[in-house]
């Protein structure tokens, strides 16, 4: 993979893909070099318009990808009703409480 991401850097710096250029970034980010695998892959890039193969590939990259789009408005209307019913929800959550409590406090007087 280090072969290709320099292959990408040398791109990218405008810089010919050359096994000399390539051996050089790779040595310089403190790789055992291979000249057989310097050598094919060098072979294979001189066949490939990397511009294009760029463009066409998929992106599956999760770190690249976009923030997820915010949810769209909810009318005012449903809004108001979401309120409305999560209110009531907390009023009888209260009320049952409020009900457990006194029942526990009748069970100390008998």
């Amino acid at each position: 993979m280090e072969y290709i991401y320099a292959a990408m850097l040398l791109h990218r710096a405008g810089k010919p893909i050359d096994e000399e250029n390539l051996t050089r970034v790779l040595h310089a980010a403190g790789v055992n070099v291979d000249p057989i695998k310097v050598k094919a892959l060098v072979a294979a890039l001189s066949e490939i318009n990397i511009d294009e193969a760029i463009k066409s590939a998929p992106t599956f990259m999760p770190m690249m990808a976009p923030p997820a789009a915010a949810p769209a408005a909810q009318p005012a209307a449903a809004m108001e009703e979401k309120a409305k019913k999560e209110e009531e929800r907390k009023k009888e959550e209260e009320e049952k409480k409020e009900e457990e409590a006194l029942e526990g406090l009748a069970a100390l007087f008998g």
